[in-house]
């Protein structure tokens, strides 16, 4: 498939730190400056791609460290993104995360509400399931080639979350417990929207819904009350173990936690109840003080009751500070992988990385890094969602080979660039190891991955 893409990132294009209580700074300038008062990142987008159109908007972070006594810790972080692109794309983010908001509690609270024209849909069940890079290729012959859009399926997605954290015996330990609200819609694409203005050997070709629109109306496999989505809310319990250095890249210590989350047909879910339980595992080793260090996560997520309806599927479920993110496959997880790649009701996956903070500076008295990161990605369903393939006529069995799921791998390197520690912009660019899993992809966004 080729796609015409350009992103042109002001990468910290303005940097500000508010004068509320702001010190003089008299120390050496190559030294770290402690930071007061209020300050922010921000990041300006514009970005092309050709079935998606043209991307407008931005990301800002506002932080407030107090009277400097905690920093790099901070007393309030405030997260705003908002982007939409020509052809009705968006997301539309608030993010806050507190410890001092209420005492002894740590708050994090979200609010999205993302609108995705033509979201990755590649089936179940990892390499149960087919996926032909061909098929999208619009360079391929007329044959084999079907869409660019072949892959895709629209979704509109309503989160609101809120997640407090308490101490449990220690500092290290803390406890977790919140509700997360999902409202989303699915559908085939609009090919009508997604082809308007272009000219005609540009056009996505018609694919009667694309491979999600086979799953849903032609082979059934997706349950007719689950086609357009629907409405759930999960409660979240849990325990966290955290031992590390500095949040937003630790050199040092570990951050594990346990979370189970429930959801209930008594609070919107209609017929689909179900729980979950998550575990993950971060470590993290200096090798080169603050400069050099190893880090390495492992997750597992797994069903344990209930009927998960599809729409939920392709998210790996946090809490905390840390949003849901996509199932594997992305920038969050496997990098490299296409998204949505690898959906199953269980499923395991690692990274290990290598991180580098080459250049350390002051710039207009804002505490700068620059990082390198090499990295190596895994993932696998563990986990089948079980799926009914008799109405999938002869001719269409092979979209479900018979191929035996095992670990689906990429690798890569990146560059960030931090702004006071926290605020870091991130640039991964990943290799996926079989083409039944994509090929190559870069990825700009915000943070370290963990």
């Amino acid at each position: 498939m080729k796609n015409t893409s350009c992103i042109i990132l002001g990468l910290l294009l303005f940097f500000y730190n508010s004068s509320f209580g702001q010190k003089a700074d008299t120390t050496d300038k190559k030294k770290e400056k402690i930071k007061e008062g209020w300050s922010f990142g921000a990041i300006p987008v514009v970005a092309f791609e050709q079935d998606i159109g043209w991307k407008f908007g931005g990301v800002v972070n506002f932080y407030d460290y107090g009277d400097g006594t905690i920093y790099p810790d901070y007393r309030h972080s405030l997260y705003f993104e908002y982007s939409y692109t020509t052809k009705g794309s968006g997301i539309a983010q608030f993010m806050y995360d507190s410890e001092y908001l209420i005492p002894n509690l740590r708050v994090s609270a979200e609010a999205s509400y993302l609108t995705e024209r033509a979201l990755d849909f590649y089936g179940f069940n990892g390499y149960e399931a087919n996926y032909d890079m061909r098929f999208e290729d619009d360079e391929e012959a007329d044959s084999i080639y079907l869409s660019r859009a072949y892959y895709r399926q629209e979704r509109k997605l309503l989160r609101l979350r809120v997640d407090f954290q308490g101490r449990f015996f220690s500092d290290k330990f803390r406890w977790l417990t919140g509700f997360t609200h999902y409202n989303i819609k699915t559908d085939t694409i609009d090919l009508d929207r997604l082809n308007k203005g272009k000219t005609e050997e540009k056009k996505l070709p018609p694919v009667h819904g694309g491979l999600y629109g086979q799953y849903a109306y032609n082979w059934e496999i997706i349950a007719e009350d689950q086609i357009k989505g629907g409405s759930n809310t999960l409660l979240k319990m849990g325990l966290v173990y955290d031992t590390r250095d500095n949040e937003p890249n630790p050199m040092r210590g570990m951050w594990t936690e346990v979370l189970f989350h429930w959801a209930t047909g008594f609070i919107g879910n209609g017929d689909y109840s179900f729980s979950k339980i998550g575990i993950t595992h971060r470590q993290y080793f200096t090798l080169i003080h603050d400069r050099l260090s190893f880090v390495y996560r492992i997750g597992y997520q797994a069903k344990l009751s209930g009927t998960i309806p599809y729409y939920m599927l392709p998210f790996f479920l946090n809490g905390g500070n840390s949003i849901d993110r996509d199932a594997l496959g992305g920038a969050k997880n496997l990098r490299g992988i296409r998204r949505n790649r690898i959906v199953g009701e269980d499923y395991l996956f690692g990274n290990l990385e290598f991180r580098w903070k080459f250049i350390k500076t002051v710039i207009w008295n804002q505490n700068i890094y620059l990082a390198l990161n090499t990295f190596s990605d895994l993932g696998m369903v563990t986990g089948k969602y079980e799926i009914d393939k008799s109405g999938v006529p002869d001719e269409y069995l092979f979209m479900f080979p018979d191929a035996k799921e095992k670990p689906h791998f990429s690798y890569g390197f990146g560059l960030h660039i931090a702004l006071n520690q926290n605020f870091i912009v991130a640039t991964n660019f990943g290799f996926a190891a079989d083409e039944r899993d994509g090929k190559t992809a870069l990825y700009i966004n915000l943070n370290w991955l963990f």
